[in-house]
Formats: structure tokens, sequence, C-alpha cells
């Protein structure tokens, strides 16, 4: 795991922020280097990139390819994240304030031998099959409150398996564990929430 610190956490929500940007048109694109200050983040590791709007999943798409450098991993993870998750339609520029970035850097990948050993709150893990393969990180089922098989089922479900194909012979289970960043509740949805439930409570009136 890359020895990273708030810090460098807030460079790489920065640069996540600047590159979907750039990519909507709304600012230049981020340099292809990090800070001097922050040598770690030339360092090479996998990243994924997680986008909530008021609370709930905008996006999310990351790679398990740990040959580039951080910054450059979380820059592409980002806009792909942001324009190219198949579950949502691309994010529009309106959208970008409101919009909440979390950057996931993962570390590298260990065969699960055991699935009683997986602990879905600290455990990401990823099933494949053949050429199917379905990832969930670290602390996305115990969020859910699913346990550890529960967990497993819904990795199998992202890779198109049958909910039990984890159990099946021939089925690769493999854990990692990641360091995760989070940016605060951007004003506007907080703003929102406030409108939100005010609505709510003249209409309950």
């Amino acid at each position: 795991m890359l020895p990273l610190d708030r810090d460098d956490g807030a460079a790489l929500l920065a640069l996540a922020r600047a590159a979907i940007a750039a990519a909507l048109g709304l600012g230049p694109s981020p340099p292809d280097e990090p800070p001097a200050a922050r040598p770690t983040l030339a360092q090479a590791a996998a990243a994924f990139v997680t986008l909530r709007e008021a609370g709930e999943l905008r996006g999310c798409i990351g790679t398990l390819d740990d040959s580039q450098p951080v910054w450059r991993s979380v820059a592409v993870a980002a806009v792909s994240a942001a324009l190219g998750d198949p579950r949502f339609p691309p994010l529009d520029a309106a959208e970008l304030a409101a919009v909440e970035l979390h950057v996931s850097i993962l570390d590298r990948p260990e065969p699960l031998p055991d699935a009683a050993a997986f602990d879905p709150a600290v455990d990401g893990v990823i099933v494949t099959r053949g050429p199917r393969r379905g990832l969930l990180l670290p602390g996305v089922g115990s969020e859910l409150g699913w346990d550890g098989p529960r967990t497993l089922a819904a990795a199998c479900a992202k890779a198109g398996l049958a909910g039990d194909a984890w159990r099946w012979p021939g089925t690769r289970l493999e854990v990692f564990r990641s360091i995760a960043f989070a940016e605060p509740v951007a004003a506007e949805q907080a703003a929102a929430g406030r409108a939100n439930a005010r609505r709510t409570a003249a209409s309950a009136s």
C-alpha cells in the first residue's frame, strides 16, 4: 500500500475534479505530473473513483492496472466514472458542483483461499470466472448490511454470474484493501438537502 497521507489525498481529489472539469470543457487539463511536494503520487498504483450526488451513487470506475503512476490512474478513472459508467448517463456540466468525489487507492489483490475469512468491512473482492469479472470495493458490502456470503454473491452478480458462482470450482476469488479519501459534502448538496427538507415539512403541515 502506498504511504499516502491526508495531503496526498487532497491532491488526488483535486486532480480528479480538475480532470472531470477539463473533460466537460470547464477548465484546463490538469498537469500530467504530481506537485513537486507530493513525490509519493508518482509511484504506481491502481485506483477507483466514485461519484455521489445527494448521497446516491452517480458513477464508479477504476482500474486494476498498477503499472501507472497513481496520479495518472486517478485522473483516468475520474473521467471514466463521470462520463463512461454504463449504468448512468454522462455527467453534465451543471451537475459537477453537486457531485462528491471519493478516491480509492488499491493494494495488490491476493488469492482468497478460504471464503470464510472474507471480511467485507475491510476487504474488497474480485470474483473471476473465465472472461467474467466482478469487483466490489472495501466497505461496500458492510455499508449495505451484507455479510461475507451476501457480498460475494453481489460480486458474482456484478460479473454476470449466478449468485453462488463464488462456491463453484474454477471460480477465482481475490481480496484487496485500499486507502480511501473523500471530499466533504458539497455546499450545493447541503443546500439542496435543506430545501428538500423544507418542502417536505411544508407539504406535511
